[in-house]
């Protein structure tokens, strides 16, 4: 009989499973089933409840306002991340996850960038290169997310991942990395494997769901068993994070998320 493992470390998002229960019980119930956990916007949480929920963090929204590229907004990014610190460093979180600019409630840009010039590239790496040095001063490394513009964030500066990477390696700093998350890079770019093997020297964590639908691994059109070989395949040894709605049941989708990623041993 063939036993079935996950090599890697899995973590779930609380925003987005078992989203008729209070934050803290969400987190309670991820947790019970020995996945990490990831939030997005800790303001909006009680940080002390979250913490005594035991669980382990994965990772956190790093800002709370502000963007790459508009003088005012650089500031007011890089103020938010450093207020963000010290809650992550409360809940055990040294990934904080950022994007090209502010994300509305709907997930729409604040300050939408039709056309990100040459000046904007330049303006951006040099944010993201202070922006590291921040982290460096407190431990923590920030992660740039790639998005998708055609369904679910327009108007989203950088948002590909190629756009991510070609940013962090203008900077090249050890506390900037990227935040590849596969459901956007489907929709944006596709051929996955391949964006994986070039990305690899700079990921700092996954996040997974499935096309269409933005739901758990199985349910859409992403071969993720592959997926999951190629990276055990490539040694890759950092987390992995469910960032999808459950299609029917939240447990189900953890079950196929964990099943996804589990290799023959």
């Amino acid at each position: 009989m063939t036993d079935f493992a996950t090599p890697f470390k899995l973590a779930a998002c609380a925003e987005m499973l078992f989203t008729d229960l209070p934050i803290t019980e969400r987190v309670r119930e991820i947790s019970a089933r020995g996945f990490m956990v990831e939030i997005w916007d800790w303001t909006r949480h009680d940080i002390k409840a979250l913490k005594a929920t035991g669980a382990v963090f994965s990772s956190m929204t790093g800002y709370v306002s502000g963007g790459l590229v508009d003088d005012a907004a650089i500031q007011d990014f890089l103020t938010s991340a450093a207020r963000s610190i010290p809650i992550a460093q409360e809940l055990g979180i040294t990934r904080l996850n950022i994007h090209g600019t502010g994300l509305g409630p709907t997930g729409l840009p604040v300050t939408p960038v039709p056309v990100v010039t040459p000046d904007m590239w330049l303006k951006a790496r040099d944010t993201l290169s202070r922006l590291a040095d921040l982290g460096a001063q407190h431990d923590v490394t920030f992660v740039l997310e790639n998005l998708n513009t055609a369904i679910d964030h327009p108007g989203v500066p950088f948002a590909k991942a190629e756009d991510c990477l070609a940013l962090i390696k203008a900077v090249n700093h050890p506390h900037l990395r990227l935040m590849l998350d596969l459901y956007h890079a489907q929709i944006g770019e596709g051929n996955l494997i391949s964006l994986l093997r070039r990305c690899l020297p700079y990921i700092g964590e996954i996040q997974v769901a499935d096309v269409p639908g933005r739901c758990e691994p199985g349910t859409g059109e992403i071969a993720y068993p592959a997926i999951a070989r190629a990276l055990y395949d490539m040694h890759y040894t950092g987390p992995i994070g469910l960032e999808a709605f459950a299609q029917s049941d939240s447990v189900l989708a953890l079950d196929r998320f964990r099943a996804a990623f589990s290799l023959s041993v």
